[in-house]
This record gives structure tokens, sequence and C-alpha cells, in this order.
């Protein structure tokens, strides 16, 4: 893949922007590489310090899967992909309930596979299909439901460490008003680290395992078990990437006022490929990342050139075992509070989804729709056996959101239709 010089390579020409296939010389690119890598840095190491996956083998992946996926897209896309917090709570459940790592590998790979086989029928026949499975009434139901559903996890270290948990709350909030520019879309980062030295200074942080990891290693690579019982625990997460992905190119799109739509089906396929390959090797989902959409419209460089750095620095990250080791050492409460933030998030952002295309509640379709799905999502916080199938809430709501919308839908017209 080459790349053209822009204008003198040194700065952007005034009232354009630095295009896909377009770079500055390397050290700038380097520069908005580096600032890349910072965007994507404290959401993308949060997704395997909640789940207890191997941080070094999570960035590994996270670089590997940005390069496929600049690949697959032909250099027209630029996004990293990092980890994927749609798939939080079947892993965490999976985890949990003592099957370990190998079915949460296999539920990503399930996953991925499905997601990359959506991308391919996109790539095909367009996105109206999805439009119709999924109008923004259940979408925005999905999302939010992730969130709520979440929400639990937060209860533990919120009653045992408040105020290490509460503190990073507060970081978190207050570094996203205070700080312009980089740092206040770092407020996660920023919040990460106050936080964590708000825990040392309670005797929270144990430095133990730093010491006796060595330097230079190879990520802890691991394998998956295929155990389909716990398959629809996984599969409602390919909705929230088939969301997350069309929505990024779109706004991509719109940034560099560039018809991406007929790169849908690809930007599909390559998530869904990363993620299988993630799960075949131990790492964490894969998704494309709107923190790094904040880095191209402040720098107005969207060089898939400055992509292509942070992958390569991500990779190079897995090979320092003492540096996995020092982000394991993040207390419980440090993470719970940054839960709290994230989970709420997703939450509100299913909301805006609901907010920006209108959808109408005096409806009782959407009102319904959304009631129900939401209110079995927050309900069911462990994983219900109907014989030898497992289903955790956001399987469950995701479920019965797509259930009611479309019962309701085929009920209402049929009757239209008899009059």
């Amino acid at each position: 893949m080459g790349w053209t010089v822009h204008g003198d390579g040194k700065s952007i020409t005034p009232g354009e922007v630095v295009a896909p296939n377009e770079r500055l010389h390397w050290p700038q690119t380097i520069s908005i590489g580096t600032q890349h890598i910072l965007a994507m840095f404290g959401s993308t190491i949060l997704v395997p310090t909640l789940t207890g996956f191997p941080v070094t083998t999570t960035l590994f992946f996270t670089g590997l899967a940005t390069i496929l996926f600049l690949l697959i897209t032909a250099g027209k896309v630029p996004s990293y992909l990092g980890s994927s917090f749609a798939l939080l709570a079947p892993v965490g459940a999976t985890m949990t309930s003592g099957g370990g790592m190998g079915p949460a590998l296999g539920g990503i790979v399930m996953t991925g596979a499905l997601l990359l086989l959506v991308g391919a029928i996109v790539q095909k026949s367009g996105t109206g299909w999805i439009h119709a499975l999924m109008p923004p009434v259940v979408m925005g139901t999905i999302v939010a439901l992730i969130g709520l559903n979440l929400a639990s996890a937060t209860l533990t270290p919120m009653k045992t460490v408040p105020l290490t948990t509460f503190g990073t709350v507060l970081a978190i909030v207050i570094a996203t008003v205070a700080f312009k520019g980089l740092l206040g879309r770092l407020s996660i980062l920023v919040g990460l680290v106050a936080g964590y030295l708000l825990a040392m200074i309670q005797g929270q942080v144990d430095f133990s395992a730093v010491g006796k990891a060595p330097w230079i290693g190879l990520p802890q690579f691991a394998t998956p078990v295929f155990d389909f019982s716990v398959a629809l625990m996984f599969l409602p997460a390919v909705f929230v990437l088939v969301a997350e992905n069309i929505g990024h190119v779109s706004t991509v799109g719109l940034m560099t006022k560039t018809d991406l739509s007929g790169y849908n089906g690809r930007a599909l396929m390559a998530d869904g490929a990363a993620t299988v390959i993630a799960g075949l090797g131990g790492g964490s989902a894969t998704t494309t990342y709107a923190e790094n959409i904040g880095v191209m419209a402040a720098s107005r460089v969207y060089s898939t050139a400055a992509y292509f750095v942070a992958a390569i620095a991500a990779m190079a990250l897995a090979f320092l075992p003492k540096f996995g080791a020092l982000i394991s050492t993040i207390p419980a409460g440090v993470i719970g509070g940054a839960g709290i933030v994230l989970y709420g998030m997703i939450g509100i952002i299913g909301a805006r989804l609901w907010i920006e295309n209108k959808v109408d509640f005096q409806n009782p379709i959407n009102l319904m729709t959304a009631g129900s799905g939401l209110i079995i999502a927050i309900a069911v916080t462990q994983e219900i056996s109907y014989g030898p199938i497992q289903l955790g809430g956001i399987a469950m709501g995701t479920i019965a959101t797509l259930v009611v919308f479309h019962v309701m839908t085929t009920i209402t017209r049929l009757r239209h239709h008899s009059v």
C-alpha cells in the first residue's frame, strides 16, 4: 500500500484534510500514530482487564486486526480496531461459570464468523435488510440493554472499595470537561491513572507479579473450545458490531466528504475476520473505535499510514510481559469505577439512537419493544438454563426485542390489510 505525500509533507493545506491514501512526512505521521495509540489504549486494555484475558495478547491482536482491516477495505476506511465491549457480558459469564478462556474464545470465534457472513451478504445486497430487521427502536434497545446488563458488575467494588471506585469515576468525569484537545479525549486513560494512584495510596496495588515478569517474551496465546450451548449468549453481540462498523464508515465518509457506503460490507467482513483470528489465538473481540475519530477530527489527518504506525506499535508492546504484568495490577476499584462510566455510556448511546432517529414512543409497538428488552436484560444477571441452552440477560433481552417488535408489526400489518 502506497501513499502520496500531502502538499509539502509538513503542513496541511488550508481547508483540506490529509486523505486516507495520503500521508505527511514520516516524523509527522509517526506523531499522529502515537496519538492514535493513546486514544485507543485506555478502552483497549480495559476489556481484557475486565474479563481476565492477557492484556498483551489482546494488544497484539488489535494491531493485527487493524492491519487486516486496512488491507480488506483497500485503505479507504481509516480505523483502529480495538477491543469490543459488546462481548463483555458473555465472556465474563463464561469465565466465571468455570468454563475458563476456552469456551469464551469459542464464543468469540463464532461471533466473528457470523459477522463475517453478515458482511459478505451486505457486500452483495446492501444494508437495506439490516435496517428492516433492526430499525432504530430495535438497534437502540439492543445497544442500551448491553450497558444496563453490565451494570451489576460494578456492585462489588462499590461496596468493598468505594473510595477508589467513586474516585476513579470522579477523575474520569472531571478530565472529560477540564481538559481540551488530546487529554480531554483520553479522559478514560486519565481516570485510570488517577484511580490507580488513589488505590496505591490505600495499599490496594500488588507489584509482586511485575518484578517476576521478564522484559521480553511471547504473548500468552490460547486456543478456543467450541461449546455451542453458549452460542446464544455471544451471537446477539453481532447486532452491536454491525451498528458500530456501519456507523464508523458513515462517520468517516461524512468527515472526508466521500461516499464510503460501498465499503460497509468490507468493513464488516474485515472486523469479522479479525475477531475470528483473535478468538483463535486468545485475544478479545475487535471493533472499529470511535475514540480515534476524535484524533482524526482534531488533526485533519485521515491517513491510513498513521494507523499502520499505531498497529505496529501495539503489536510490539505485546512482546513486553512486564508491561502486561503492570496492567494486570490495576485493582478492582479502578476497574469498577471505569465500568460505571463506560457501561453507562453504552446504555445512553442506545438512547441517543432513539433520539437521533426520532423514535415515536407514543407508538405502543416501540414502547413495548424497548421496555420488554430492557427489563429482561436488567433483571437477568446470571445465565438461565433451558435444557441444554444457557441464556444470559443480553441474549434474552435481544431475542425479546426482536420477537416483540416483529410479532407486533406483523400482526398490525395483517390487521390493516384485512380491513
